[in-house]
């Protein structure tokens, strides 16, 4: 069971060109949770998460403690946004290095690279490293789960 038989094929990539208020209306529109960053050649160079984004939102006290269930309601705070110069930055100040697999891996193989770095999407290259789509840990455990049923 190779990856390119059940990954996303329709991939939404974008350049370092991109702001970071651009990107996340793109993750509004496309409704992903991840975007590649690909060069001019269509080969990804980094990755900006959901969670990436998130982060920006969220207040600076939250890394400061390791408990926050005294928190019920972050009220106001809820009702901030990040500031138009930071939306304006390019992507590449809050992109994280990219971790890719070849299409034609296995699916295990994909699932335990998920594992060891903790990620949910995982982009997939060809073996000359162009973006040629996406597999989701939901893509694997479905594609995985399906074949109990036929033993």
């Amino acid at each position: 069971m190779q990856i390119k038989d059940y990954m996303k094929k329709n991939v939404v990539s974008i350049r370092t060109t991109t702001t970071i208020g651009e990107a996340a209306a793109m993750i509004v529109e496309k409704h992903v949770g991840i975007l590649p960053v690909a060069d001019e050649q269509g080969k990804p160079i980094g990755v900006v998460y959901l969670n990436d984004l998130l982060t920006l939102e969220m207040p600076d006290f939250i890394s400061l403690v390791a408990d926050f269930d005294f928190v019920h309601d972050f009220g106001a705070v809820e009702t901030t946004r990040p500031e138009p110069e930071l939306l304006a930055r390019s992507v590449t100040s809050i992109m994280q290095p990219v971790m890719t697999i070849e299409e034609e891996s296995g699916l295990l193989r994909a699932y335990a690279t998920m594992l060891q770095n903790k990620i949910q999407d995982l982009p997939v290259t060809t073996s000359s490293g162009s973006l040629v789509g996406i597999v989701s840990l939901v893509d694997i455990g479905a594609a995985i789960l399906s074949l109990w049923s036929k033993r």
